[in-house]
């Protein structure tokens, strides 16, 4: 005897086949039919879903079928299970910002860089969009430098972190200070793992005080004092550089644990003391120029980056108390080179030999002992003959 099967029996047995759907589940849907006011979704239940038209577009007057056809697999949520005509209600909007907030949710745990399009300039900062979900990004963490105007970031792509995140109040707020902050920390440790020295590096100069100049050399300031300028003597960095130059420098030394680094504008390869001994000679006299007075005496330059001392004692054969009474700065003067010890980059000079020594060189040519000298004295042999 064959047994009745009901109608409730076969809807039974198709819908244990069917998954079960509840309202809030975000479910995988194919696309049946597209029309101009819906799309009819294959959901894997007993009924089918319908989505809206304006679920998928913004502009009413754009055509549905231009952006979904038939066998297109889109994720959907579940609005109410039926319509009242059997139809599962769905929605790709709030489906895509379930997932939105999801891959927020992920995003804010793991602290990943983000890209986003800044769409609007607002009152303390500017806004952007992650999947759909508007975010904000304040005026202060939009640089890691103050910024004038905001303007110039709009339509920018930006790369950002997720600093505050609150789903209930729908509160996205974003940093590109941070990830400015980390890559220059990154950029910072890389430089100092690298720097040697002797290394011939590219910067700009930044800050100039009294002793000498601050450069950056990639995120990190050096100093040139002074001394390491030029191979003549500066008194003030502006005498050889300016703020926002671009310069090449030496690195002279460093320390990671001061965070320090000395630096050479001078080219410390072409140290002109290498070859002082073969430019001058002990006895030499030159001409220099006075480029500093102290009360022991004075030193004069007699070739850039060269120069000695001339004692108060070699300044002149009448007692002074101080070289000033006899010289000012930039004074042209001769000197007589006295001793050169190339290594430890001195010279002595005397300027009161350097004019004794000149004195000698002329006496030769001096006719006063000559004025006693008669025609006989010069002509006798000759005039001896004529007679």
């Amino acid at each position: 005897m064959t047994e009745e099967i009901s109608m409730k029996d076969i809807m039974g047995d198709i819908e244990s086949t069917m998954k079960k759907i509840h309202r809030g589940d975000i479910v995988k849907g194919r696309v049946i039919s597209v029309s101009d006011k819906e799309v009819v979704l294959n959901i894997g239940y007993i009924s089918d879903g319908i989505v809206k038209k304006e679920e998928f577009l913004y502009n009413e007057e754009e055509n549905l079928k231009d952006f979904i056809k038939e066998n297109d697999e889109v994720y959907v949520y579940v609005l109410d299970i039926n319509d009242g005509e059997g139809n599962v209600v769905l929605s790709k909007k709030k489906a895509d910002e379930e997932n939105a907030w999801k891959e927020l949710i992920k995003s804010f745990k793991s602290q990943e860089i983000l890209e986003v399009t800044v769409e609007n300039i607002v009152k303390g900062g500017v806004t952007a969009y992650i999947n759909g979900i508007r975010a904000f990004i304040p005026a202060s963490h939009i640089d890691n430098k103050y910024v004038d105007s905001l303007e110039n970031f709009k339509g920018e792509k930006l790369e950002v972190k997720l600093i505050e995140l609150d789903r209930k109040k729908g509160k996205v707020v974003l940093s590109r200070k941070i990830v400015l902050q980390e890559k220059e920390k990154i950029k910072i440790q890389k430089l100092w793992d690298n720097l040697k020295k002797g290394e011939k590096v590219k910067g700009t100069v930044r800050r100039l005080e009294r002793f000498g100049a601050f450069v950056d050399i990639g995120g990190v300031d050096g100093l040139i004092h002074n001394s390491q300028l030029s191979w003549g003597r500066v008194n003030h960095p502006s005498e050889v550089v300016s703020i926002g130059d671009e310069v090449e420098v030496y690195i002279l030394d460093f320390d990671k644990e001061t965070k320090r680094i000395a630096l050479a504008l001078k080219n410390i390869k072409e140290n002109p003391w290498n070859t002082v001994a073969d430019k001058f000679k002990q006895g030499d006299v030159v001409e220099g120029t006075v480029v500093k007075l102290l009360n022991f005496g004075a030193f004069v330059e007699v070739e850039k980056g060269i120069e000695g001392l001339v004692h108060i004692s070699e300044i002149s054969n009448e007692n002074i108390a101080k070289p000033s009474e006899k010289l000012n700065l930039q004074d042209k003067v001769k000197v007589k080179v006295l001793e050169i010890d190339p290594e430890e980059k001195r010279m002595s000079l005397s300027i009161k030999e350097a004019i004794e020594k000149s004195a000698q060189d002329f006496s030769k040519y001096d006719d006063s002992k000559e004025e006693n000298t008669t025609l006989g004295d010069l002509f006798g042999d000759k005039l001896k003959d004529l007679f």
